[in-house]
C-alpha cells in the first residue's frame, strides 16, 4: 500500500511539473502539456521498465548462457517467495546491476558484463540478493517510474530550450524563451530531487533484505566496496544520469560537480557499516 501511494504521488509530481511547463510557456500550452502528462503517466506505469532496459541496451540471457547466475537467482527467489525474475545482460565493462519491473510477477534483474569479471561467486550472490530484495519489497515500480520521470523531464526541458533559442518567436503563440531556458536549468534538478526522496531509503532497505536472503551480509558489503571502487575508474557505457538511481552503486561515482553533489545513493561508507554491523550481530547471536 505504501508503494502504491508513492506511485500515485510520483505520477502526480510528473503531471504537476509538466503542466507547470505549459503554464510558464504560455496559457496556450497548458492543454497540450496536460494531455502529454496523461500520456506519460500511462506510459510510465506500463512501459517504464521496458524503456529503462532499452536505454541500457539490455538483452535477455538464457540459462544456457549464464547457468551460474540462474542457479543463484532461482535459489534466492525461492527464499524470497517471489516468482523467478527474468535476467538481462547490459553491455558495459563497469560492474553494476539493477532490478526493474511493475511487480514481482514482471520482475527483471539486469547485470553488466563487467560485474562477472571482478566479483567472487559469494559476492555476486550478495548483489543478486540485493536486487531480489528490491523486487520482494515492491519498490521496483516506484524507482523505475522515478527514472522514467527524470528522463522525460530532462528530455522535454532540453527540447524546450532548443526551441526557445533556435525556434522561438516573439508572438503570443511562441514559447517564452526566458521561461524555457529557466525550465531547462531547474527541471533536471527538480527531477533529481524527486529521485533523492525515493532512492536513498530504498537502497538501505534492499541491503538489509538482501543480506537476510543470502544470509551473508559480509559478502554484500565486500561486493559494494569493490563495485564502488571500480565505478571511480571505469566509466559507464550505457548509464544515463536519469537512471543512475536504479543501479546498486552510482555509476557516476567517479564524476564531480552537480552529478556527484546530487547523488541518488546513500554514502557507501554508511551502507557498508550497516552490513558489517548485521554480520557482527549474527555472529554474536
Amino acid at each position: 500500500m505504501k508503494n502504491q501511494i508513492k506511485t500515485i504521488l510520483l505520477l502526480g509530481v510528473l503531471s504537476a511539473i509538466l503542466i507547470g511547463f505549459g503554464s510558464l510557456l504560455g496559457r496556450q500550452w497548458v492543454a497540450g502539456f496536460t494531455i502529454l502528462a496523461m500520456v506519460l503517466n500511462l506510459g510510465a506505469y506500463f512501459f517504464s521498465d521496458k524503456l529503462v532496459l532499452r536505454i541500457h541496451r539490455a538483452q535477455p540471457i538464457s540459462e544456457q548462457q549464464a547457468p551460474r547466475i540462474y542457479a543463484i537467482v532461482r535459489e534466492l527467489a525461492v527464499r524470497a517467495d517471489i516468482p523467478m525474475p527474468r535476467i538481462y545482460s547490459i553491455p558495459s565493462p563497469q560492474p553494476n546491476a539493477f532490478a526493474t519491473g511493475r511487480n514481482p510477477k514482471n520482475g527483471v534483474v539486469a547485470v553488466t558484463d563487467g560485474i562477472l569479471q571482478i566479483l567472487t561467486e559469494r559476492e555476486l550472490r550478495g548483489v543478486l540478493a540485493h536486487e531480489l530484495g528490491h523486487i520482494k519489497n515492491r519498490d521496483i515500480l516506484v524507482s523505475t517510474i522515478a527514472a522514467a520521470v527524470a528522463g522525460a523531464i530532462a528530455y522535454i526541458s532540453n527540447m524546450l530550450q532548443f526551441t526557445a533559442i533556435f525556434g522561438g518567436s516573439s508572438d503570443d503563440d511562441g514559447p517564452n524563451p526566458i521561461a524555457a531556458i529557466a525550465l531547462a536549468i531547474v527541471a533536471p534538478i527538480a527531477a533529481t530531487l524527486v529521485q533523492l526522496g525515493i532512492s536513498r531509503s530504498r537502497e538501505f532497505l534492499a541491503d538489509e533484505t538482501g543480506a537476510q536472503l543470502s544470509g551473508d551480509p559480509d559478502a554484500l558489503a565486500s561486493a559494494l566496496e569493490k563495485l564502488d571502487r571500480t565505478a571511480h575508474v571505469v566509466p559507464p557505457v550505457t548509464a544515463a544520469p536519469a537512471t543512475a538511481s536504479l543501479f546498486i552503486v552510482n555509476p557516476f561515482s567517479g564524476t564531480r560537480g552537480l552529478t556527484s553533489l546530487f547523488s541518488t545513493h546513500p554514502p557507501m561508507v554508511e551502507r557498508v557499516r550497516r552490513l558489517r554491523a548485521m554480520s557482527f550481530m549474527r555472529y554474536a547471536a
